[in-house]
């Protein structure tokens, strides 16, 4: 049940915190506001699984820090992680060590809930990592070249101009590409193209390369 659903708040900012403990309460979660990273892995060792709400920028030790410290100590809990505007590159990187979202602030209500609905569906489903992978590579063959390469780009953490550089393209085409890609991989958001993107990777490297004579 909702009401039964722990959300660890990560943040060093208290009005961050009270804000988001405030709109999570009154949708039925459960939360524990806790003031830095530092605290948290003290904490986490032995507490009630849940959910985290994790902020990337803190002092003594950062939300990829704070991540890399959970899979050092076991500690098997969700993360979305939550970054500053124009900070993609850092959500990409916390992406890649395993967080399932994030959220720019300021970020709106319905984002906050749909992003910890998915937290807690990874919680209670723990196949569903296993599921997206193995289905991550049909879902990339739909794509075109250049969506490719503009969700490669993505995956590198790159704006749309530095992606339309490299790939000698305007800013508005990297776009249109970003869109109809989106909408190919039915998505709703940067993170869930992320994911199949990471996905897809993880199928490259789990399989055995080609016999060579």
């Amino acid at each position: 049940m909702t009401s039964e659903r722990l959300v660890y708040v990560v943040d060093d900012d208290d009005a961050v915190r009270r804000s988001a403990a405030f709109m999570l309460r009154h949708a039925g979660f459960q939360v524990r506001p806790v003031e830095s990273g530092v605290t948290f892995l003290k904490l986490a060792k032995d507490a009630e699984r849940g959910c985290v709400l994790l902020d990337i920028r803190m002092p003594e030790m950062d939300g990829l820090e704070v991540q890399q410290e959970m899979v050092k100590q076991g500690i098997d809990m969700p993360v979305v992680i939550l970054t500053g505007h124009g900070d993609v590159e850092v959500a990409v990187q916390a992406m890649r060590a395993g967080a399932i979202n994030f959220l720019e602030k300021p970020y709106e209500k319905e984002a906050l809930l749909a992003a910890m609905e998915e937290a807690f569906e990874r919680l209670e489903n723990s196949d569903l990592k296993e599921m997206a992978s193995s289905e991550a590579k049909v879902r990339l063959a739909c794509l075109t070249g250049r969506e490719r390469d503009v969700l490669e780009g993505l995956m590198t953490g790159y704006p749309n101009k530095t992606i339309a550089y490299d790939l000698g393209i305007s800013p508005r085409t990297v776009e249109i590409y970003r869109a109809n890609m989106m909408e190919k991989l039915r998505v709703r958001s940067l993170a869930e193209a992320l994911r199949i993107g990471f996905a897809a990777e993880e199928n490259v490297t789990s399989k055995p390369g080609p016999v060579t004579n």
